[in-house]
């Protein structure tokens, strides 16, 4: 790694933890799904549908590096950026809060398998470093944040690329539609543990969702609009190791 390359994604990293530090003094109560919230059976569920994406993820990132170690500082900023993203709360609906994911931007450059490893040790951070989450409800939120919405963002944007869309709108529709995934599986977790009385599932999933969509769709177009301004950085400066990542060599 050359002396341009670390400086600029230590100013990044630097940048992105002092904004979250900042941001970062108020109460806990504001979580993903918070400890103890899921009944025990659906937390068992959601680990167990969540370790086979963890293994492949696990592969994936190996390979990667073996095949060029550079890539370490890219992945490492990855992670912070959905680290400082994420831990931006604002309390939603009961037990969950609304929150930026950051997971598109690791999922466009290392693909949704290495996300899923990524995303899971922010989770798991979070929880023991800021009680935002949970042990037990990890594999629920590993899932949402972790699993689906970069897979969603991450097919998202190879739709958008192979359609002919510029690379700045391709990468905003990923991190935006892969932030409100997100929140889509959230509620579907969540209504599935706790289906109303009248309607059962569809009724309690609406309910969630639509509480969720006040505060998530500007967030997740904020997101967006972030995560591309976070990619013409890296681009501009042109790091070396961008040039090793598919999704770049995809455009040039």
């Amino acid at each position: 790694m050359n002396k341009k390359s670390w400086q600029v994604s230590l100013i990044m990293v630097l940048g992105l933890t002092s904004y979250f530090w900042l941001n970062s003094y108020e109460d806990a109560y504001a979580m993903h799904i918070m400890e103890g919230f899921l009944p025990f059976g659906w937390a068992v569920f959601w680990w167990a549908a969540t370790l086979p994406f963890i293994l492949a993820g696990l592969r994936s990132i190996r390979k990667k590096l073996k095949e060029n170690p550079e890539l370490k500082t890219m992945l490492g900023l990855s992670a912070a950026f959905a680290f400082v993203l994420s831990a931006l709360k604002i309390p939603s609906v009961t037990g969950s809060c609304s929150h930026p994911t950051g997971a598109g931007l690791g999922a466009i450059l290392f693909g949704p398998a290495a996300m899923s490893v990524l995303g899971t040790i922010v989770l798991l951070f979070q929880s023991l470093l800021l009680a935002h989450g949970g042990l037990t409800t990890l594999g629920a939120n590993a899932f949402s944040m972790a699993v689906a919405g970069p897979l969603l963002a991450y097919a998202i944007f190879k739709i958008s690329i192979k359609g002919k869309i510029s690379f700045a709108v391709a990468v905003f529709l990923a991190a935006m539609l892969g932030d409100l995934g997100t929140y889509l599986v959230t509620a579907v977790q969540l209504a599935l543990a706790f289906p109303a009385e009248v309607g059962g599932f569809t009724a309690s999933f609406s309910k969630f969702a639509a509480i969720f969509a006040f505060t998530q769709i500007p967030l997740a177009i904020s997101e967006g609009l972030l995560t591309v301004i976070v990619m013409n950085l890296l681009q501009k400066y042109n790091m070396p190791e961008l040039n090793q990542l598919p999704a770049v060599k995809e455009v040039r």
